[in-house]
């Protein structure tokens, strides 16, 4: 049987240069699907949906809930042809019983293990409308490498720059942050991928540079040691969220190749400030991941944390609004409080205020995102910025010889090996 593969288009963070990872969500759950299903990838970010395609079934992965109201277009438009649409993903997840409206069937947790017994419901027309294994994880050990061979591979390149393609070590996460719905979606439990699968995974894949996409790299002390040097005779060059605050674990994360990390800062204290120089001594760079609109925060709060941001020399900021999204601690919260302004799932792109701010109105907040993307970017825009994080993981390849050129007569990466910065 034939399957067509979508994920929707969504619109990008406003002031920020627009660029395309490989979407991980679809090449992971395609894995899960047995071998009999032939498989075709759409991401509509960078290709149009051919409404007229072969497929007996149309599935919809969506990550994020600016996609939702794209995704039920698409649907819309496949099941007036008859089509049988099924939706998946981590914003499925948040918005289930709203996207059972749009869908023959809904899948809902992680799918390893699962969709032989959804595709044969599906062939022998009993196809349910909701698959839910929410509350049942399954064992770690079932996932599997992911599909990347469905990729396109010459979309996902930044003028000739080729992107990092995406991996993850583990799932579920014990930390539960007030922004952050993982704790809903995989669980407060930390499940660590065995390493020996991580590194089978980490190298079958061709590109040299990847992004673990793990909530947190801070969660198991002894599994972090064992997958750093595990990844050390590698020669990936990698990024990730935070990693443990440990002058051990940080050495080993350097030598295994670490390029930058994603480092959320709330506020300009001496742990920041601590945190962000130990990994700059280890040549790890800084891409701040701001959040603005806390209910400590403030005009002025706002104008010094920008400061410090510059003060600290924080190689890429990325500024955000905070955004309730369903099934986050915040999000109950400010509906406790009668707070939240609106539900119009274009407007959850992080980049719009949906929420009534406690300090400040909501058009000062969203005055205060300009202001702090225009003023930290004052001496050269984000592009520029993340050029220079882009030459130094170039120099670090030259130098041990993994350097790759995107080639557009192959429509590959190729290497340049022997090469000397």
């Amino acid at each position: 049987m034939k399957m067509l593969l979508i994920y929707p288009r969504w619109s990008k963070l406003e002031r920020q240069t627009e660029f395309h990872l490989p979407p991980h969500g679809p090449v992971v759950f395609a894995a899960t699907l047995p071998p009999e299903v032939e498989v075709e990838f759409v991401d509509e970010n960078l290709e149009a949906v051919d409404f007229a395609a072969s497929a007996d079934l149309v599935a919809l992965s969506v990550m994020l809930s600016c996609q939702l109201p794209r995704a039920f277009e698409i649907a819309r438009r496949f099941r007036e042809q008859g089509r049988t649409v099924i939706f998946g993903g981590i914003a499925v997840m948040l918005h289930a019983e709203e996207v059972a409206l749009h869908a023959d069937a809904v899948f809902l947790g992680e799918a390893e293990g699962r969709m032989a017994a959804v595709i044969d419901d599906f062939q022998a027309g009993r196809l349910k409308p909701v698959y839910d294994y929410m509350n049942n994880h399954p064992d770690i050990r079932l996932v599997g490498t992911a599909r990347r061979d469905l990729l396109k591979r010459e979309l996902y390149n930044y003028r000739g720059v080729q992107m990092l393609d995406l991996v993850h070590a583990s799932r579920g996460c014990k930390f539960d942050c007030f922004p952050c719905c993982t704790g809903y979606l995989g669980g407060k439990k930390f499940r660590p991928r065995p390493v020996d699968q991580v590194i089978a995974e980490m190298e079958a894949i061709e590109n040299n540079r990847l992004f673990i996409v793990d909530n947190s790299l801070a969660q198991d002390r002894q599994w972090l040691k064992e997958l750093f040097t595990a990844m050390i005779p590698l020669k990936k060059k990698w990024v990730s969220h935070p990693i443990l605050d440990d002058p051990e674990i940080l050495k080993l994360a350097a030598d295994a190749g670490a390029w930058y990390v994603y480092q959320a800062v709330f506020d300009t204290s001496d742990t920041i400030r601590d945190r962000i120089r130990r990994l700059k001594e280890h040549g790890i760079g800084i891409e701040g991941t701001i959040i603005l609109g806390t209910d400590d925060q403030d005009e002025d709060a706002i104008k010094r944390l920008v400061d410090f941001l510059m003060e600290v020399e924080l190689d890429v900021a990325e500024f955000t609004i905070m955004t309730p999204f369903p099934h986050s601690p915040i999000r109950a919260q400010l509906e406790r409080e009668g707070r939240i302004l609106s539900n119009n799932w274009l407007d959850y792109s992080a980049d719009k205020v949906v929420f009534q701010p406690k300090r400040m109105s909501p058009e000062k907040l969203q005055e205060m995102f300009y202001y702090a993307w225009d003023t930290f970017y004052a001496g050269g825009g984000y592009a520029l910025r993340m050029g220079e994080l882009f030459k130094t993981v170039m120099r670090r390849e030259m130098d041990d010889g993994t350097y790759r050129r995107y080639n557009p007569r192959t429509r590959r990466g190729f290497r340049t090996a022997g090469t000397t910065a």
